[in-house]
């Protein structure tokens, strides 16, 4: 016999279930009929909440309509770059690999319209909504899949708040695997404190291109060689740029086919202050310096920006921050070329040995690239040297004295100008000597 206890929980959950699908539509309604008004004014940027801001990508315009904010996505085929040299055909919302980002707020009824220009059926998935069964997106478990050239329409109430995301789940591992992934940011209905300044989206995704390939292989269980945040590569996602002693939220989200991704911050230390759209209470928020993004999850972190630099924000797996050329090499570390090389360019002229000092030696200019690839790592910052870096990475560039004006056109400041003595060099004979260091 079900204890008092049981008996209430289970009429609270009829009755929000009950209460929630009387204000959604099922699948087979039009938006028309089944409009609803709101409880309370639907959310605007600027009034409501500070917009997200998502580099080298964008979010979704909206309209109100008939008691809904009204959005229109558009699942179709187009050729994406990467990077300069690094093109691929990739399927996305709206023109956008794992984007573009909707923002709405809790308590707003969204009616999300979805019209397919890909040549296979698709749904949409959102992914950790609270919402009606039918709604939920799976392709023949809870809707049937949207079919080439139609447009079908999802309509709910937000009762969440938080970082989320949307994808495709009909045949999820190609659609997903070519980019039919998203950020959806439910804005609290009451202000979260301490308030930021600057709140970043970035989504995290892998993918295999094979050198020449115009298409990317989401058959691929393993070896993916391109590590993208809002499917660019590094140097290539445009800069978080921040001015000194702002607060900053960054919320990541991890829809790569296979791997999880620690992702690392330099300079700072950082709160997580939530998993999964889910707030964590303040007095058990974790300070960390790297935050371990699983597949299918969304994390955020917020810190205060008090260390003006260029600080590095990339995943800790060390070939997921190189570029397409940096893999299926063989090991030539240590090797010595030493007359080798010379013999072998007899029988192939123009032969060099790459890698007896490390992956960086396939950066440098010394071989041709092939058709549609980029080197592992070759950005260039503010020193003679490149950058260690390319794949999943970004810079978070902080700045003092930044106008206003300048943050909200999202220009790049340039690389930072370390004031002098700041900076590591070369240590000098009298420095060696000082302190007993024997370099000889």
């Amino acid at each position: 016999m079900p204890t008092r206890r049981e008996l209430l929980l289970s009429g609270a959950t009829v009755g929000a279930a009950v209460a929630l699908s009387s204000r959604v539509a099922s699948a087979g309604e039009t938006a028309e009929t089944t409009a609803r008004v709101a409880a309370q004014p639907l959310g605007l940027p600027d009034e409501h909440y500070r917009p997200v801001i998502v580099p080298s990508g964008a979010t979704v315009p909206f309209r109100i309509s008939a008691g809904a904010k009204v959005f229109h996505l558009v699942a179709k085929e187009f050729e994406h770059s990467f990077a300069p040299g690094l093109s691929a055909l990739c399927w996305g919302y709206n023109g956008q690999v794992n984007g573009p980002v909707i923002e709405a707020v809790e308590g707003d009824i969204v009616r999300i319209y979805v019209t397919n220009e890909l040549p296979a059926p698709t749904t949409v998935h959102w992914h950790g909504f609270i919402l009606p069964n039918g709604m939920d997106g799976v392709s023949g478990l809870t809707q049937e899949p949207i079919p080439p050239g139609e447009t079908w329409v999802y309509e709910f109430e937000l009762v969440q708040n938080g970082t989320y995301m949307f994808h495709s789940h009909h045949d999820t591992m190609t659609q997903e695997g070519l980019g039919l992934t998203g950020m959806f940011i439910i804005h609290p209905r009451d202000a979260v404190d301490p308030p930021v300044d600057r709140d970043f989206a970035l989504m995290l995704h892998e993918w295999r291109i094979d050198a020449g390939a115009r298409r990317p292989n989401p058959n691929e269980m393993s070896d993916f060689n391109v590590l993208t945040m809002n499917g660019r590569v590094f140097p290539y996602l445009e800069p978080l740029v921040v001015r000194t002693g702002q607060r900053v939220r960054i919320r990541i989200g991890n829809l790569s086919a296979m791997d999880h991704h620690p992702m690392h911050l330099h300079g700072y230390e950082f709160h997580e202050t939530a998993v999964d759209g889910q707030r964590i209470p303040t007095d058990q928020q974790r300070k960390r310096v790297t935050t371990l993004v699983g597949v299918g999850e969304t994390r955020d972190i917020e810190f205060d920006a008090i260390y003006p630099g260029d600080w590095a924000f990339h995943c800790h797996m060390t070939h997921h921050v190189m570029n397409q050329m940096g893999h299926a090499f063989p090991n030539m570390i240590g090797f010595d070329a030493k007359g080798f090389d010379e013999r072998v360019r007899s029988v192939i002229p123009g032969y060099m040995t790459m890698g007896a000092k490390g992956m960086k030696d396939m950066t440098d200019g010394h071989m041709a690239i092939p058709d549609n690839s980029i080197p592992m790592a070759k950005a260039r910052g503010g020193f003679e040297s490149p950058i260690g870096l390319g794949g999943m990475a970004g810079v978070i560039k902080v700045r003092d004295g930044l106008s206003d004006d300048a943050l909200a056109r999202g220009e790049d400041p340039g690389w930072y100008d370390h004031p002098p003595g700041t900076s590591a060099k070369r240590a000098s004979d009298d420095q060696l000597e000082r302190d007993g260091i024997d370099a000889t």
